[in-house]
């Protein structure tokens, strides 16, 4: 007969406790330990300040090349929904004189069914109530036939350019709904690379952003030193100018006798700007001047606020001179000169992208509107070290 009672189990007790039992809850505690301290933050999780300093300005020049791109479908868009709207006027425009020439060869028909013209000459001669009633009637459908003739050529015209037109324009259609599609996606693009560089912000402490605050201090610093260095260069390159236009104009005052003096030789190279651009690069610095201190708003071209190149476009326009919209086209506006020979006026493009501009004012020193959360301001061209800067452009 088979019992009832349940085997005992073949392992060691200890105190009252299986050895299988606790082993397990000893290793199921280790793990459980191990996870937590794998799972728990370290501070060598973290990125390094110089890794969230180098991230976040990244995010603001990616910003900067969508805002470009931006601006350029914003103008594309504009313009393309310009040729349509006037495309539209004009088919329309045709299809009334289509009309116009369809009814009027329905006229032309009913009046040749009414005159008869499909008869024969011969039974329209003996119809005729007389030989003169002939005459007349043949002459008037003489000149009924050329009149056909002439509306019938100028339909075929009209209705062969209204259907080209038509096609046109809904090739047009098609391109500003493109355009506006690329305004679309470079808004969404601008729009996270702002909210990413936001938030890896917010996510700094107290004694980190006074970290990184320093750290923005000393790229100053340097920059400072830097346009310092090249006012220097510009100064003394002006000088050794100036010294060599002297003893060339003394020179040409000597050989020509008093006849010559005051003479000014034009053909010495110089570097100094010539007196039209002096003028119109001081109308375009003022302009700038007066908006210092206006926030910088991505695809912003005044007057309360600006982005980069909104800024210098809308400086040189008050110095009469027009820009393109973008940085892309501006940087083609103009000669492109060395940095060492920049001149008050010119516009100072950065990185390979083309993303940024700024509007030299001299000294190494410029006026631009730098990024989101910032203000229009004076800057040293080298804010962001030398190897930014992409080229110099003199506009007019």
């Amino acid at each position: 007969m088979a019992s009832h009672r349940k085997s005992r189990p073949t392992g060691t007790r200890v105190a009252g406790i299986r050895t299988p039992a606790l082993a397990t809850a000893a290793l199921t505690s280790v793990a459980l330990l191990s996870q937590t301290a794998t799972a728990a933050p370290t501070d060598d999780d973290r990125p390094s300040l110089e890794e969230v300093e180098k991230k976040v300005g990244d995010l603001y020049r990616q910003a900067g090349s969508a805002t470009e791109k931006y601006n350029a479908a914003k103008e594309k868009t504009s313009k393309q929904r310009k040729r349509v709207d006037t495309l539209l006027d004009d088919v329309a425009e045709r299809t009334q004189k289509l009309n116009e020439a369809r009814e009027e060869l329905g006229s032309f028909a009913s009046a040749q069914y009414r005159t008869g013209s499909t008869v024969p000459e011969t039974a329209t001669f003996l119809l005729a109530d007389s030989p003169q009633d002939y005459v007349d009637r043949a002459h008037l459908m003489d000149r009924l036939t050329g009149r056909q003739k002439g509306a019938v050529d100028d339909y075929v015209t009209q209705q062969s350019e209204t259907i080209e037109k038509r096609q046109e324009a809904t090739e047009s259609l098609q391109t500003l709904t493109e355009s506006q599609s690329d305004l679309k996606t470079a808004k969404a693009t601008v729009q996270k690379k702002l909210a990413t560089a936001r938030e890896l912000l917010s996510e700094l402490t107290a004694e980190e952003k006074a970290r990184l605050a320093a750290i923005e201090k000393r790229k100053q610093e340097e920059a400072a030193r830097k346009a310092a260095e090249l006012a220097k260069q510009q100064a003394e390159e002006r000088k050794r100018q100036e010294e060599a236009d002297r003893q060339e104009s003394d020179a040409s005052s000597g050989s020509s006798g008093s006849a010559g003096a005051g003479g000014t030789d034009t053909e010495t190279g110089s570097t100094t700007p010539d007196s039209s651009y002096g003028t119109k690069a001081e109308k375009a610095l003022a302009f700038a001047r007066a908006q210092i201190g206006k926030p910088y708003v991505w695809g912003a071209t005044g007057p309360d606020s600006y982005d980069c190149s909104g800024l210098t476009q809308a400086a040189w326009k008050n110095a009469g001179v027009t820009l393109p919209r973008t940085t892309y086209d501006q940087v083609d506006a103009g000669t492109t000169v060395p940095v060492s020979q920049a001149q008050p006026g010119d516009l100072v493009f950065f990185y390979d992208d083309l993303s940024h501009v700024g509007l030299y004012i001299g000294n190494g020193m410029m006026i631009h509107a730098p990024k989101p959360g910032a203000y229009v301001r004076e800057e040293s061209i080298f804010y962001d070290g030398e190897s930014s800067i992409h080229s110099v452009v003199r506009p007019a």
